[in-house]
């Protein structure tokens, strides 16, 4: 997977712009469509339980404990991404992690290009601490890709446990946990 160059890719706060929360917007449904096949049971279609996108967006960012991101490469939004912080108690790994990936979705033109390493990267190092990262066992993409992911962030420095179809990663996040396990 060849990287982008560090220059033109960035995260920013989706919070400060109508027009990065209207871009969530639209391709949310894209995100939900690549879900959909997992069969996980997990990802209804939102009309069925009484929802509509912009519903979910609106709770996204009403949530003072989620910062939804925009992933931007040459200045055009190309994914997104939420951190929520961990509440005391929110389930397994709560009590270890101040950090959790809520969501991440990088747009299919702009997949294979290393845009989603180098923005996890990004959020990781703006988010310093202890992360969780959950992806179910059903979605192998997820799971090769978070496994890749951490594996060179931390340089194999993580824990993962897979408990109930779900497979949990646990980690040190910033810069200063990075030099650390040098």
């Amino acid at each position: 997977m060849a990287s982008p160059p560090r220059m033109t890719v960035s995260v920013r706060d989706a919070r400060g712009s109508e027009s990065d929360r209207l871009w969530i917007e639209r391709v949310y449904r894209d995100y939900l469509d690549d879900l959909a096949p997992l069969n996980t049971g997990i990802f209804p279609a939102l009309g069925e339980v009484g929802h509509r996108e912009p519903d979910q967006i609106a709770r996204w960012f009403g949530d003072p404990s989620a910062c939804p991101l925009v992933i931007v490469k040459s200045a055009e939004p190309v994914g997104f991404a939420m951190v929520v912080r961990a509440a005391a108690g929110s389930g397994p790994g709560a009590r270890e992690a101040g950090y959790r990936m809520a969501e991440f979705f990088v747009s299919r033109p702009s997949r294979g290009l290393g845009i989603g390493n180098f923005a996890a990267q990004l959020i990781f190092d703006r988010f310093a601490g202890r992360w969780e990262i959950v992806e179910y066992v059903r979605n192998p993409g997820a799971v090769n890709f978070w496994r890749r992911v951490l594996s060179a962030y931390t340089r194999g420095n993580f824990q993962e446990r897979v408990v109930n179809g779900e497979v949990r990663q646990v980690f040190e996040s910033g810069r200063s946990a990075r030099s650390r396990q040098t």
